[in-house]
C-alpha cells in the first residue's frame, strides 16, 4: 500500500497510526500467511472500498479490511522459505532433496534474531515440503541438523532452534552441556551420544570427567529411578572401555539387578535398546533362576519387550516350555494385552507357527475381548487400545480365530462383543458382520438391537458406582477440558494446518461416543445387592464349587454381575461363557463347557450365598 492509501486509513481510524509500518508492508506482490486462510499473495489495492484483494489457496481474489489483517495477518519477508517456493522452486527442492540442513539455516534465517520455535519452524517445513513427504522426511532431517555446527537445537518444541554466530560442533556442545547440567538424568543420556561419537572419532577433548561425572550419577544421585541407574550403568561401562580405562565401578550392573524383585519394575521402564542387553545381563547373573525369572517378566511385558522376550527364550532353547505356558495362561484367563497382541500379529509366522499352533482358537478370541474390556474399564483416558486396534484392521483375525467355533461358541462371542465396554458401538456392528458373514444366523443380534430389545443387566452397586464415576469425570471434567483445549487450539491459526486442533477434535470424537456407550450401559443396568440370591440353583450371587470330573480338582467361583470379574480370584461374571453354563444348574448337576481341543466336565458339589459370605 502507497503512503497515500495508508494515510487515508490512518486518517478513518487514527488508531492504525501505531501500525503503519506494518500497513506500509502490504504492497502488491508481498506474500502473507493469514491465522484463518493461510498461504497467500497480496494482487492489489481496491482504494475505493479500501480493501487488499489477496489470492489464498482455494479462494482467489479475497477481499480484505487492511484495519482487520492487523492482528490476523503477517507479511513475510522475501526470503522465507513459504515465498521462496513461490519465487525459487528449483533451489527449494534441490535443497530439501540434497542438503536439508541448509534448508532449515536459510529458514532460519528468515526469523527475528535467526531463531524460530520447533512448533513455528516444522509448521513452515510441513508446508514446503508437504504433509504427506514431511514426517519421513524431518525424521531424517532432523539427525543432519543436529550434527550442523550452525544450528543449536532445543530440547523441547516449545524452545527455539538458532542459528549461531560462531559455529560449535555437535560433541563439543554435548561437552558443555555435562559440565553445566546438575542432573543425573541428562549427564547419562549426554555420555550416551558422547559415546556414539567416539565409535565415529568425532570427540577431540578430554572425555574422562564425563566418565567420572557419569559414575557419580550412578553410584550417588537420588534423583534417578533403578531403571535408569542399570542403563546409567551400561553406559558408564562402556564409555570406560571406549577410553581404555580399567577401573571397577560400583555398583556393578549384576548388583543392579541382584534382587530379583526389583527385575519386573525395571523392566517396566528399561530403554528399548538396552532390552536385550538386559535379558542378556539376567541370565549371566541369574543362571539358574533365569527361565523362571523370565517367563514371570513376559506375563507382566509390556510393547517390544514382550517381543524381545518371546525372541530370547526361543533362541535359547524355551521354546516348547513357551508353547506350553502360553497355552496354560490361556486356560487360567492369565494371558494379558501384550502377548495377547504378539500371539495374534505373530500367527501366520512360519517361525512361530508352531508355538502358536494351538493357541489360534476361539478362546483365544474370548481372552482378547476380555483383554479389552479390562483395559477400556481400567483406562483412566481416551487413550487407544492396540489390540481393539488390531481386532478392526485385521480383516481376518476374527474368521482365524472362529475357524474352529461351533454357532453356539461364535453367538456366545458375539454377545461378549456387543457387551464389550472397549468399543465403539459403529465399531461393534463393523465386527459383528465378521462373525455373521461365518456364523449368518448370529444376524439376530442385530435385529433384536435394532428393536431396542436390549436386556435389562444386573450389576452390582461397586461397579455401577466405578461406571457412574467415569461417566461423570467424562461429562464434569472431560469434556470441559476438551472443550478449552479445542479453544485454545483456535488461536493457533488457520485450522488446515492446526495439528492441536485436529488431535483436540479427534479426542472430543472419541469422548463424545465413550458418554454415549455409558449412557447406554446405565440406562439397562440393574442394581442388586445379591441378597435375593436361592441357592436352589445358580443364579446371579452365588459361590459355585465345583469339581473337574478329569483331574478330580475343587473350584470356587462366585458368580456377580455383568461388570463384575476377576479371573484371579475366581469372580466371573454371570454373562461370560463359563458363568452362562452354570446358571440355572443345581447340586449334583454336570456342566459341560468348551475347551481347547474339547471340553471340560464339571459337577457342581456346592452352592452358596455370595451375600451371606460378604456380610461376614
Amino acid at each position: 500500500m502507497n503512503s497515500e492509501a495508508v494515510s487515508a486509513l490512518i486518517a478513518k481510524s487514527p488508531t492504525l497510526k501505531a501500525d503503519k509500518a506494518k500497513l506500509e508492508s502490504m504492497d502488491p506482490g508481498a506474500y502473507v500467511v493469514h491465522r484463518s486462510w493461510g498461504f497467500g499473495q497480496i494482487k492489489s489495492y481496491d482504494e475505493a472500498s479500501q480493501k487488499l484483494i489477496i489470492d489464498f489457496k482455494g479462494k482467489k481474489a479475497h477481499a480484505m479490511d487492511p484495519a482487520f489483517c492487523i492482528g490476523t495477518m503477517d507479511v513475510l519477508p522475501k526470503n522465507h522459505l513459504l515465498v521462496r517456493k513461490e519465487t525459487e522452486p528449483k533451489r527449494i527442492t534441490e535443497l530439501a532433496a540434497d542438503d536439508p540442513a541448509q534448508l532449515v539455516v536459510e529458514g532460519l534465517q528468515a526469523y527475528p534474531n535467526n531463531a524460530a520455535t520447533a512448533i513455528e519452524l516444522e509448521i513452515t517445513l510441513a508446508q514446503v515440503i508437504g504433509e504427506e513427504k514431511f514426517k519421513k522426511w524431518w525424521s531424517a532431517a532432523k539427525k543432519l541438523v543436529a550434527k550442523d555446527p550452525r544450528v543449536a537445537v532445543p530440547e523441547k518444541k516449545t524452545e527455539c532452534y538458532i542459528v549461531r554466530d560462531i559455529p560449535v560442533s555437535a560433541e563439543d556442545e554435548i561437552l558443555e552441556q555435562f559440565n553445566t547440567t546438575r542432573s543425573a538424568r541428562r549427564r547419562i543420556l549426554l555420555a550416551e551420544e558422547l559415546l556414539g561419537a567416539i565409535g565415529k572419532k568425532e570427540v577431540k577433548g578430554d572425555l574422562t570427567t564425563v566418565l567420572k561425572g557419569v559414575g557419580d550419577a550412578v553410584k550417588d544421585s537420588n534423583q534417578i529411578n533403578s531403571a535408569e541407574r542399570l542403563y546409567g550403568a551400561a553406559i558408564r561401562d562402556d564409555l570406560a572401555k571406549a577410553l581404555s580405562v580399567d577401573t571397577a565401578f560400583e555398583p556393578t550392573q549384576a548388583q543392579l539387578i541382584a534382587n530379583v524383585r526389583d527385575l519386573p519394575g525395571i523392566a517396566e521402564k528399561i530403554p528399548v535398546q538396552f532390552q536385550s542387553r538386559f535379558l542378556n545381563l539376567i541370565q549371566e547373573t541369574h543362571p539358574i533362576e533365569s527361565r523362571d525369572i523370565l517367563f514371570n517378566l513376559l506375563k507382566t511385558s509390556q510393547g517390544k519387550f514382550t517381543t524381545e522376550v518371546i525372541n530370547f527364550l526361543v533362541e535359547h532353547g524355551h521354546a516348547d516350555e513357551l508353547a506350553a505356558t502360553l497355552k496354560r495362561w490361556q486356560t487360567e484367563q492369565n494371558l494379558r494385552a501384550p502377548v495377547l497382541l504378539w500371539i495374534v500379529k505373530n500367527r501366520h509366522s512360519k517361525k512361530f507357527a508352531k508355538l502358536l499352533h494351538d493357541l489360534i482358537t476361539p478362546r483365544l478370541l474370548s481372552a482378547i475381548f476380555f483383554a479389552i474390556d479390562y483395559e477400556a474399564l481400567q483406562a483412566s483416558s481416551a487413550r487407544r487400545i492396540p489390540l481393539g486396534d488390531i481386532l478392526s484392521e485385521d480383516p481376518d483375525l476374527i474368521s482365524d480365530l472362529l475357524s474352529t467355533a461351533d454357532p453356539e461358541t461364535a453367538r456366545d462371542l458375539a454377545n461378549t462383543l456387543m457387551l464389550n465396554q472397549g468399543f465403539e458401538e459403529l465399531t461393534k456392528k463393523s465386527l459383528l458382520a465378521r462373525f455373521i458373514k461365518i456364523f449368518p444366523k448370529i444376524q439376530s443380534l442385530v435385529a433384536a438391537d435394532a428393536e431396542g430389545k436390549e436386556e435389562q443387566l444386573q450389576v452390582s452397586r461397586a461397579s455401577y458406582d466405578r461406571k457412574r464415576e467415569e461417566y461423570e469425570t467424562i461429562v464434569a471434567k472431560r469434556i470441559p477440558e476438551n472443550s478449552k483445549a479445542i479453544a485454545a487450539a483456535r488461536e493457533h491459526g488457520d485450522l488446515r494446518e492446526n495439528s492441536e486442533f485436529k488431535m483436540a477434535k479427534q479426542d472430543q470424537t472419541v469422548l463424545m461416543a465413550q458418554k454415549a456407550q455409558l449412557e447406554r450401559d446405565l440406562a439397562r443396568a440393574r442394581v442388586t445387592d445379591f441378597k435375593d440370591t436361592s441357592v436352589d440353583q445358580v443364579g446371579v450371587g452365588t459361590v459355585v464349587e465345583v469339581k473337574n470330573n478329569a483331574s478330580g480338582a475343587m473350584t470356587t467361583y462366585t458368580i456377580l454381575g455383568g461388570w463384575d470379574g476377576d479371573p484371579e480370584n475366581h469372580v466371573i461374571s454371570y454373562k461370560t461363557a463359563f458363568g452362562a453354563a452354570l446358571l440355572g444348574k443345581k447340586r449334583g448337576d454336570s456342566v459341560k463347557v468348551k475347551a481347547v481341543g474339547g471340553e471340560d466336565d464339571y459337577t457342581i458339589v456346592n452352592i452358596s450365598r455370595y451375600a451371606d459370605k460378604s456380610a461376614s
